[in-house]
């Protein structure tokens, strides 16, 4: 029997005995500070980029092998998911004589692809020299709230989710998109609340995060047979009823273990 499997009975349980309470409409608190947006993209990089510092990881770039083409920068911007071309069409419009600029109509020509057509090395030192400049760290900065950060905390919000919540949804849109093909944030959203009420809808905030993860890993399996960043990870914060994420935080991903305590 799976963990998530596993989990959900016991919150049957405990729903049944009536000891949990269904949390109010509004979300309590959220990732809307700096202090706690730092520590999503922390809780973020953990697992993209197996280090808690996420500033630090402006200039990675390489093929993972996922059928993407090139993963970049704080989140992984992809050359096959149009994500990275933006992030540098962005940069190419304030720096168009930029190395990094000449590689648009490359990224252009390679998007929904995992090809490297047209980009190869230089594309790499290109990446790579730009991260030293501060208007490109915006690019990604602006990219990341646009596509990721801002539409994951709205969507909670109106889930009536708090912290933990806002999170998992940020995390889960981070790694498999925001679309509503079948393993998309959408997706998953949909599956969750065909299994539980939000709690906007009235329902337990608790339930619902873990049938939300619970159609996560079930998407994540179709890529991978490492969950750990939802199992000891993200279930570990819902286990430990955690649901305004406050620090100090301990977890584990993909084996390592990390402590944020400020």
């Amino acid at each position: 029997m799976n963990r998530v499997v596993i989990l959900s009975g016991v919150l049957a349980a405990t729903l049944a005995a009536g000891f949990v309470r269904a949390a109010p409409a509004a979300a309590a608190s959220g990732l809307d500070s700096p202090r706690a947006k730092d520590v999503a993209m922390r809780l973020v990089s953990s697992a993209e980029n197996s280090t808690l510092n996420w500033r630090g990881q402006y200039g990675y770039i390489e093929d993972i092998g996922d059928g993407r083409g090139y993963t970049g920068g704080i989140i992984g911007f992809c050359s096959g998911t149009s994500d990275m071309l933006t992030v540098v069409r962005r940069y190419a419009a304030r720096r168009p004589g930029s190395p990094l600029a000449a590689y648009v109509p490359a990224l252009e020509k390679v998007d929904g692809t995992a090809s490297h057509a047209g980009l190869g090395p230089g594309f790499v030192a290109a990446w790579k020299n730009a991260a030293r400049d501060p208007v490109f760290r915006a690019a990604q900065d602006e990219e990341r709230d646009r596509a990721y950060f801002d539409p994951a905390v709205r969507q909670a919000k109106a889930d009536g989710l708090r912290a933990l919540g806002q999170f998992i949804y940020y995390d889960a849109i981070v790694m498999h998109g925001p679309g509503d093909d079948r393993a998309s944030f959408g997706a998953i959203r949909a599956t969750a609340m065909k299994r539980a009420r939000t709690p906007a809808q009235g329902g337990n905030e608790t339930a619902y995060l873990d049938a939300f993860l619970t159609a996560r890993r079930a998407a994540m399996r179709t890529e991978t047979t490492d969950t750990s960043r939802v199992d000891t990870e993200q279930l570990a914060f819902l286990r430990a009823g955690n649901l305004d994420l406050v620090l100090p935080l301990t977890w584990k991903t993909y084996g390592s273990r990390y402590t944020i305590t400020r």
